[in-house]
């Protein structure tokens, strides 16, 4: 018989069949041979060649043997708990690089040499030097290099603890001239590239006629990351995904069911490859240039896990690359047997808008979406406006042919009492809300028709041969 369900694109809507040998008329199912069960999704029905498919029926496994595993599961993660707090505490370092904008002019003949000074805070309220970055020779817009340090040394372990960097020009005969300073701490670095980590360079024998200090420039940290370090968003926890793997697998999983091979290519942006540390926004997380693919959201998560061992998180953050990267797929098919759809997750604050909104515009033309999911604390006001609900986007001139954009910060549907998997299920439900509108707005724009409705199922007739 069929049955009518209620069909949501953007929920994962779980199905299970149990199948019986019905021995009399009871409504009673335990009066029954169960015969098996099959376990799939609507999404994995609707998405099928044909909206027709075809599992396996399986047993189910003995209630003894889930015990068994679930008690020597506990005591492995019992015994991994113990060494994880072990070997912690004595691998704290963590990896940065600044850079500056507009220092003040030092030079008579030049710009400026300039170079920083970081220093600890003291118990008694005196400052120690830390560390020191390169010269950097004749520009007010330096940017250093990466440096790794470790916390002890950075706060003496004490991530609230006043760190005060100071900016100074360098002159050959050892008299620096100093451009300015700013005080921060390890835990307003290790919010990761945002707005939080612009500083005013300020010097204070530098005042203005109201006897208010005058900028000298800005400096912004341009990386700190250590996927092993719990502040980070990277954090590869053993036991609960973090904010990008979260986001990776909700909007994923759903949105794998309507791919037919479930492979997708996995892209990364902002970062140093090995060997030679040249920096990338747009290379393959699998570190296969040639065949980017993953196999199933199980693919992507291994995928991204394994290049954060292997690469340098590096900001910023370019979002064009990417944008294009799927734009030259989407552009090669536009008889609407596809449609492609591109998830961006980020914890930084665009760095590229202009070429961003000019990739955006070109590829509202093709058969593709784009979701953006921001992690972090950082503030995403510029997200809003590629988001183009209020405003349409626009470049040089040219508005997008069509709303192809949706972003939303994961922290706005983080459930309070620390369930995942809601929090999961909350994002995917909103963020792929708008996919179906604007599948279907590419497809009336393009005249394009559903293809014809496959035949009616027919069982396979199996005939019987006797050999005499």
């Amino acid at each position: 018989r069929k049955f009518i369900m209620d069909y949501f694109f953007e929920e994962r809507e779980n199905l299970r069949f149990d199948f019986y040998d019905v021995d009399s008329k009871s409504p009673n199912l335990s009066k029954h041979d169960f015969l098996g069960q099959m376990f799939c999704t609507l999404g994995e029905i609707v998405g099928s060649q044909g909206s027709r498919l075809e599992k396996s029926i399986v047993l189910v496994v003995g209630f003894f043997l889930f015990v068994c595993l679930f008690l020597f599961l506990f005591c492995v993660v019992d015994c991994m708990l113990s060494v994880i707090f072990l070997y912690y505490p004595f691998q704290d370092s963590v990896l940065m690089q600044f850079c500056a904008n507009k220092l003040d002019k030092k030079d008579f003949f030049g710009k400026s040499d300039p170079f920083l000074v970081f220093h600890r805070s003291n118990e008694d309220g005196s400052f120690t030097i830390c560390h020191k970055t390169e010269v950097v020779k004749n520009t007010l817009n330096p940017v250093w290099q990466a440096f790794k340090i470790s916390v002890r040394a950075l706060c003496n372990g004490d991530y609230d603890r006043t760190i005060k960097v100071e900016v100074y020009d360098w002159d050959r005969d050892g008299s620096h001239d100093f451009i300015g300073e700013f005080t921060t701490s390890y835990r307003e670095l290790s919010r990761g590239q945002s707005q939080f980590n612009v500083y005013e360079v300020i010097n204070p024998k530098k005042k203005g006629k109201k006897k208010k200090y005058v900028n000298s420039g800005t400096v912004s940290k341009c990386i700190l990351c250590n996927p092993s370090q719990p502040t980070s968003l990277h954090y590869m926890n053993p036991y609960q995904l973090n904010a990008y793997g979260m986001a990776l697998r909700a909007v994923g999983e759903i949105i794998q069911d309507y791919d037919s091979d479930k492979m997708f290519p996995a892209l990364g942006f902002g970062a140093r490859l090995p060997p030679d540390g040249r920096v990338s926004h747009e290379f393959a997380l699998n570190g296969n240039p040639q065949n980017p693919y993953c196999h199933g959201i199980d693919g992507v998560m291994e995928a991204y896990y394994r290049s954060l061992k292997s690469v340098q998180l590096y900001g910023p953050t370019n979002f064009a690359p990417v944008i294009n990267h799927v734009a030259r797929y989407a552009a090669s098919v536009k008889d609407g047997s596809q449609y492609f759809v591109l998830l961006i997750v980020t914890d930084g604050v665009i760095s590229d808008m202009a070429q961003t909104k000019e990739s955006i515009v070109n590829a509202s033309k093709l058969p593709m979406s784009i979701i953006i999911v921001g992690v972090g604390p950082a503030e995403f006001d510029a997200m809003e406006e590629l988001d183009g609900d209020v405003v349409r986007i626009s470049s040089r001139g040219r508005f997008a042919e069509r709303d192809i954009v949706q972003f939303v910060p994961f922290r706005d549907y983080i459930d309070r009492s620390g369930n995942h998997v809601l929090s999961m299920a909350r994002l995917a439900k909103d963020v792929l809300a708008e996919i179906p509108e604007q599948f279907l707005s590419y497809m009336r724009v393009r005249g394009i028709k559903p293809s014809p409705a496959p035949p009616p199922y027919t069982p396979p007739i199996h005939v019987l041969q006797t050999q005499i």
